[in-house]
């Protein structure tokens, strides 16, 4: 049987380019090339897409240009030498892509219109799990917790004195946690405002929310959905900023993720039953990573969903799923096979 031609696109004009890098390592180290030939196809920060050799190598320089067709009749990579086109035909794409332009629903559309399989969820979970304010406004309704939480537009400004402080100031629709200030007082809110308006005109004020940081990686295969182990982000100061540290392979300055989480068997059931229900509520599939807060009274409050969760070899979403007895690779094959049986597409 031939082996199946997966196009993989990483880097990207977003915020995450060097974490989707480092993702696309780790899984050209995981992909078994017996049954896969892989396309490796990198999106620079200025937005040319480059048929490379992978994305551990000067990837920027030596390769060609290539891009995805929307054309079905083409089905896959149109590749250019100087001024004669070539198309290799893919079987699947996984767009190993995080954050703006990679997560948010774009490269999910051009997807669709090529009629190319892909990995990860469709255009609107992932246009509603990359705003934050969709996202709660969606579960909300579906009875999961939220913060409470505003949204600033561009040009518009806020009371200071009207909200309860701490808040957090944040990106309405940015990856990882790019823009996000922690905010105790009036005199504060100005610049954490201009900082999340770097990333993003639309802006949630949101209600810090008391209790521990957990989260939950959702696989879906088959026969169902397979949770990894719940983890539990412990810091010593601050908030996460793993992708925001110089080398976060090398660890954390302010956190440690402990998985399985350090909470009784009763509340990791909580927080597993919650992720699955948003998962649902938002139309995910394939992959996602539902970070939440376990309140002290047991309550499981939605943080957000990543629905391209970072791949890395620190990363939270493969740490979760190796505890829980999946290795990588496997969950490469799971997410390759589920995409390629994926009759909506």
């Amino acid at each position: 049987m031939s082996a199946t031609k997966v196009g993989i696109l990483f880097g990207g004009i977003g915020e995450e380019h060097d974490v989707s890098v480092k993702s696309a390592c780790e899984v050209a180290e995981n992909l078994d090339t017996e049954r896969y030939e892989p396309y490796w196809i990198g999106i620079t920060r200025q937005g040319s897409w480059k048929l490379c050799k992978g994305p551990d190598t000067d990837w920027e320089h030596d390769s060609v240009p290539a891009s995805l067709s929307p054309n079905r009749d083409l089905h896959g990579l149109v590749v250019w030498h100087g001024d004669e086109a070539s198309v290799i035909r893919l079987d699947v794409v996984f767009p190993v892509l995080h954050g703006t332009m990679g997560e948010d629903g774009t490269i999910q559309g051009l997807l669709e219109l090529s009629g190319i399989p892909y990995v990860g969820c469709g255009v609107e979970s992932s246009v509603a799990c990359m705003d934050k304010s969709l996202a709660y406004l969606i579960v909300g309704n579906a009875g999961i917790p939220t913060p409470g939480f505003q949204i600033v537009m561009d040009g518009e400004s806020p009371d200071p004195q009207a909200l309860d402080y701490p808040v957090f100031v944040k990106p309405a629709r940015s990856g990882s946690s790019f823009g996000i200030s922690k905010v105790n007082g009036p005199d504060e809110l100005p610049d954490a405002l201009a900082l999340a308006r770097r990333y993003d005109s639309k802006v949630l004020i949101e209600q810090a929310i008391v209790g521990k940081e957990i989260g939950c990686s959702v696989l879906e295969t088959g026969s169902g959905l397979t949770l990894g182990e719940v983890d539990h982000v412990a810091l010593t100061g601050g908030f996460l900023r793993i992708h925001l540290e110089k080398t976060p392979e090398n660890g954390s300055q302010n956190s440690q993720f402990i998985a399985p989480a350090d909470i009784p068997q009763y509340q990791q059931r909580i927080v597993k039953d919650a992720a699955v229900k948003v998962y649902r509520a938002l139309g995910c599939t394939g992959i996602a990573r539902v970070d939440m807060f376990l309140t002290d009274d047991d309550t499981a409050v939605l943080n957000e969903v990543n629905t391209l969760p970072g791949l890395t070899s620190y990363s939270r979403y493969p740490g979760m799923m190796k505890a829980a007895g999946l290795t990588f690779d496997k969950v490469v094959d799971q997410l390759i096979a589920n995409a390629s049986a994926d009759s909506r597409r």
